[in-house]
């Protein structure tokens, strides 16, 4: 865990579970497994089995002493819904942000079909946001399972974005981020898929943010869309923003 972030659209990550296994194209280049690799050769003891699915129960409660409110990504080094995570851990979760209202956190996915099924035995609070990943039109039914969740805020992080997302729908997301692949290998992004999933947010109401273009220096690169910068953020929840505000670490 972490209570600062590099990523644009979050300000702390917090990682009760560590690990995760390939589940479509996106996987391909995963910058967590290989953070992993390299946290394990350093002796980092929360990765002494690599990027094998592992539960860190002593974490659970790390949000708590985090007084100062901030926007936290959970498991930015695993998935929530990975099926080697038990629900009763899930559970375990979820009752650390529901006792921590002061906080906004955002849940990512690419397991859709467990988001569902644990979705149906857990009131997500507030103060969470439910979201998945879309990185191609093989795996958009992963928007249609989004839908059904009861969440105070849906969105879709849409990276790294590998192909044209056509006939995309974005009605009843609330939240679109858009980036392209970075770090080794990483694949091209054209600019017009960009354009057309910032249409789709425009024709639904959905607050769009582009992350970056990325590449293998994604700094370079940078993450100017047409002239500008988008850092939309969606107005609803009860810790609801349009802009992420730097914060004091408590």
């Amino acid at each position: 865990m972490a209570d600062r972030s590099k990523i644009e659209w979050t300000q702390a990550t917090w990682n009760p579970v560590t690990g995760c296994t390939k589940v479509s194209e996106g996987c391909r280049h995963c910058y967590a497994e290989r953070l992993a690799f390299r946290l394990q050769r350093m002796g980092n003891p929360k990765y002494h089995h690599g990027f094998d699915v592992t539960l860190h129960p002593d974490s659970l409660r790390v949000p708590v002493g985090w007084t100062t409110p901030r926007t936290i990504f959970v498991n930015s080094m695993s998935d929530l819904f990975h099926e080697d995570v038990p629900f009763k851990f899930i559970e375990d979760v979820v009752q650390t942000m529901r006792s921590t209202p002061q906080h906004r956190y955002q849940v990512l996915t690419k397991r859709a079909d467990r988001l569902l099924e644990v979705s149906q035995r857990i009131q997500w609070p507030d103060n969470v946001w439910i979201g998945v990943s879309v990185e191609s039109r093989a795996v958009t039914c992963r928007v249609e399972a989004l839908r059904q969740v009861k969440s105070a805020v849906r969105f879709v992080s849409f990276e790294p974005l590998l192909e044209d997302l056509r006939d995309l729908n974005l009605d009843g997301v609330d939240w679109a981020i858009v980036g392209g692949e970075s770090g080794p290998g990483a694949r091209t992004m054209n600019a017009d898929w960009v354009r057309r999933i910032r249409d789709e947010c425009t024709r639904t109401g959905t607050a769009f943010f582009f992350k970056q273009w990325g590449g293998i220096r994604k700094n370079a690169a940078g993450r100017i869309l047409d002239g500008e910068t988008w850092d939309q953020m969606p107005e609803k929840g009860r810790c609801g923003l349009t802009t992420l505000r730097p914060f004091l670490s408590s």
